[in-house]
């Protein structure tokens, strides 16, 4: 009887000589991404994400051979960028998808001693079929039907879903919290095509979006996958984001901080009057409901302004003198509770 070792590697060892392998192995996607067949989730996304970024078709749109390599490293990753597809390819190797739809050719290939190779069937050897021998039960054809799908000589393959696509994508500090639109340059199969993808207000850094249906075809006619892409957003130069709050440095006169008053002070949602309270220090934090993000799905979050006092660049002997006179109000050092 075959043994199961035989056919997965390619050797038939009862008598009937060697049997050739049916294709050259492909490279291996853990080598492919330079990572360890131990590699975190993690590791594996940061090994893409820097030969993506590498490879990728927009920085060699004339090198032909760094876009094929896009295009091996983005395979690799569609595999084991997914949990579940890693596990399959650990198990049984480039030929996961197939396991269940039958080989794509029904036929298998024997190294002959004379004129090539030669074709035969392996259901006509092991009573696949028909009649010719009552050792059929629980044989190799029990076997040989797992890896065609059922008991037809030449099985076709199954629809099967198409691969997913991953894309990394960085945008603005006012589109993540705004929402907005997105280009993205899309390699699918041996064309670059350049789609947008729209930014939901109020996503977080390192959230995914789903493209449903924009990714690789499905083979046999099966429906396409999808692209997944993962965002990150950019700083801002005056505001900060801590959830769904927004906290803001505002600076405010020598004047405004004695005195108190009105000041605007712009937002994610228009410009609010701010007013502040007499007798302000630096540091101080004011609170504005509702001012910070909003998220379809969830209340707004709030907005903090801290107060900063701004001096004047130079001040002439009027004004120093004024500066003394305020100091003199001091009934104890400002520093008197600063201790290591």
């Amino acid at each position: 009887m075959l043994s199961i070792f035989a056919l997965r590697n390619g050797f038939y060892r009862n008598g009937l000589g060697p049997l050739a392998r049916l294709t050259s192995m492909p490279e291996d996607f853990y080598k492919t991404l330079g990572v360890s067949r131990g590699a975190t989730s993690d590791e594996i996304q940061k090994a893409y994400r820097k030969l993506a970024k590498k490879y990728h078709p927009d920085v060699n749109p004339d090198d032909k051979k760094a876009q094929e390599r896009f295009k091996e490293i983005q395979n690799a990753y569609d595999v084991l960028g997914d949990a579940e597809k890693r596990t399959k390819y650990d198990q049984f190797g480039h030929g996961f998808e197939q396991m269940g739809a039958g080989p794509q050719g029904g036929a298998w290939r024997h190294a002959g001693g004379g004129g090539g190779a030669q074709e035969f069937d392996f259901s006509d050897l092991f009573g696949g079929g028909g009649g010719g021998g009552g050792g059929d039960a629980g044989g190799f054809s029990d076997i040989f039907r797992q890896f065609t799908g059922g008991g037809g000589r030449r099985a076709r393959s199954a629809p099967m879903r198409g691969a997913d696509l991953h894309h990394e994508v960085t945008v603005p500090f006012r589109t993540a919290v705004e929402g907005g639109e997105v280009m993205l340059s899309v390699r699918r199969g041996n064309s670059v095509e350049t789609i947008s993808a729209q930014i939901p207000a109020g996503i977080e850094d390192g959230k995914k979006i789903r493209l449903r249906g924009q990714g690789e075809p499905g083979p046999n006619g099966g429906p396409a996958g999808d692209i997944l892409i993962n965002v990150h957003i950019d700083s801002h130069r005056c505001f900060v984001r801590n959830g769904k709050n927004l906290e803001v440095k505002v600076p405010i006169t020598l004047e405004e901080a004695a005195l108190g008053g009105k000041i605007d002070v712009p937002t994610p949602h228009g410009t609010i009057t701010l007013t502040i309270p007499p007798n302000s220090s630096s540091g101080k934090r004011l609170r504005i409901r509702g001012q910070g993000v909003k998220q379809k799905s969830s209340e707004p979050g709030d907005l903090y302004a801290e107060l900063q006092i701004k001096m004047p660049a130079e001040l002439d002997e009027k004004g120093q003198e004024l500066v003394r006179q305020l100091g003199k109000l001091y009934t104890e050092s400002p520093r008197k509770d600063l201790a290591w």
